[in-house]
Parts: structure tokens; C-alpha cells; sequence
């Protein structure tokens, strides 16, 4: 999942991000309405968590140029009100969901982890693959019942592999989707990732390259590892 946050308090906007980035979530951050319409519209975000209260451009511009540009973006939206009125004005709008400030973080997690499930075609919390088991709530992964120790990047490499449910991936896709915009597309970090990622899974190996398109989890690797022993 990508998520940008777009919060003129800078103190709030980086312990949301860093925040979300433990969750295994890939953030980037705009303190300002127009810098963060210019993301939101070049990059492809799963959900926007929008303050209303912007300097440069004002959130409610934001989230109708959001709306008017077809974007599948999410908007969560941030405000210090909490009246009812402001509420429905901000789901007049076309925000998706509405927050108001202070609030709790586990709370702010919970709206967007449900938004980007709304932003995507819908899939169970546990995701079964190739006797992965992969829990994306508790943010546990396992295979053939052993559990598995991963790092938040692998953790949502595997993810995203496993939601693409055997489709291709490529590494530009990994990026776009798993590291921050300043990652730029320079792919060595998913080599790395996948690495790391491949040894942690074990034999037989699951994940496959498709050479000059990317990367997926293989249907039965296990059942080809077997073929292949009762051949020898």
C-alpha cells in the first residue's frame, strides 16, 4: 500500500509517516496543499490523509480535484473541528473518511489500512499462496506452518507478490508500490529485498523471476519439487 499524507504541521506529519512506515506501509509527505495535489496526481497512491487546513491550497481544493480527476486515491481527511457540520461538509466533498484531531494513532491506522482495502479489489485479511500463509491484520506471515521473521520491506514485497495471485510484477512496479518516491527507480533495493526474502522462505523456492518482466509466486512449488525428486 502507498500512502501520502499531506499535513502543513511538520512534527505530525513525520510521526504519521514514520508510524505507517512501521506498519509496513510506504509513505511519502507534503506540507503543503499544492505540492501535495502534484503527488497525489503523478503518483499512484492507494490512500490520501488530507488536513483540511492547508497553506498554498486549501484541503477542500485538494480533495475536489482529487474527486474531479477520477483519481481512485482514498481521502482521509484531517481537521482540528469536530462538529457535525464540518464533517458533512467534508464528506460532501468527497472525502472517504474523516478523522478528527487529536487522535488516537491505532485509530488513524485502522481507517487507512480499511481505505486501502476499498482502493484495491478486495481480498481476505489472510492470504494463502503456494503454503504461504501471509496475515496482513497482524502482520504475520508463515510457510508450510513455519513462521517467518520479516523486515517491513520484505513483509510487503511478499504482499504485494502474493496479492498479484501469480500475475507479474516487475520491479518497477515494486518500487512504485513497496519504497518511497526518493527511491526513484533504481531497482537494487528490490534484488536485495527479494533476496533476503527467497532465503527466508526456504526450498522450494516460491518466488520466480520472469526474465524481462519481474517477478511472481510460483502456483505449485511444491508439486514441481516433487515431480522432479521422483524423477531422480
Amino acid at each position: 500500500m502507498r500512502v501520502l499524507v499531506v499535513e502543513d504541521e511538520a512534527f505530525l506529519a513525520t510521526m504519521i509517516a514514520e508510524g505507517l512506515r512501521r506498519d509496513a506501509i510506504a509513505v511519502d509527505v507534503a506540507l503543503d496543499g499544492l505540492s501535495g495535489l502534484r503527488k497525489v496526481q503523478l503518483g499512484d497512491y492507494d490512500v490520501l490523509v488530507l488536513d483540511r487546513d492547508l497553506p498554498g491550497l486549501h484541503g477542500d481544493e485538494v480533495c475536489r480535484r482529487v474527486v474531479a480527476d477520477g483519481l481512485l486515491t482514498r481521502v482521509l481527511m484531517l481537521t482540528a473541528s469536530g462538529t457535525v457540520r464540518d464533517r458533512v461538509e467534508g464528506l460532501g466533498l468527497g472525502a472517504d473518511d474523516y478523522l478528527t484531531k487529536p487522535f488516537a494513532y491505532d485509530e488513524l491506522l485502522a481507517r487507512v489500512l480499511a481505505l486501502g482495502r476499498r482502493a484495491r479489489p478486495a481480498l481476505p485479511p489472510v492470504i494463502e499462496r503456494a503454503a504461504i500463509v501471509l496475515d496482513t491484520a497482524r502482520r504475520r506471515a508463515s510457510r508450510h506452518g513455519r513462521e517467518l521473521t520479516l523486515t517491513r520491506k520484505e513483509f510487503a514485497v511478499l504482499e504485494t507478490l502474493m496479492r498479484a495471485d501469480g500475475g507479474v510484477v516487475s520491479g518497477e512496479d515494486l518500487i512504485e508500490q513497496v519504497w518511497e518516491e526518493h527511491a526513484g527507480y533504481d531497482t537494487n533495493p528490490v534484488r536485495v529485498a527479494l533476496s533476503r526474502l527467497r532465503a527466508k522462505l526456504g526450498d522450494p523456492p516460491v518466488i520466480e523471476t520472469v526474465p524481462g518482466a519481474g517477478y511472481r509466486i510460483a502456483r505449485d512449488p511444491d508439486g514441481i519439487e516433487g515431480a522432479r525428486r521422483a524423477e531422480r
